[in-house]
């Protein structure tokens, strides 16, 4: 097996990866969205600076998430990109 071949195989195994860490991120970020979605009720319903406090968080622990993710699905999408260029060559 040459040499751009074995390239293509390893990109494949570090994309496949990248997959399963979105499918992972994605259903956390499914779960941090229903928290953040009570939190916020919680702060609208008692107004206490606690459960503002708590909203806040959530909030921000859902745009980390959706950050992450988003750069997950760059780096694959990337690493995509340079197997097919890889795959025309061969």
């Amino acid at each position: 097996m040459g040499r751009r071949a074995t390239r293509i195989f390893r990109l494949g195994d570090e994309i496949a990866a990248l997959v399963e860490a979105e499918r992972q991120l994605a259903e956390e970020l499914v779960m941090l969205r229903h928290i953040d979605d009570d939190a916020r009720r919680d702060a609208a319903v008692s107004e206490s600076p606690l459960d503002r406090a708590d909203a806040r968080e959530t909030a921000a622990d859902v745009a980390r998430a959706e950050r992450n993710l988003a750069d997950l699905r760059r780096r694959r999408e990337r690493l995509e990109a340079k197997r097919d260029r890889l795959i025309r060559r061969l």
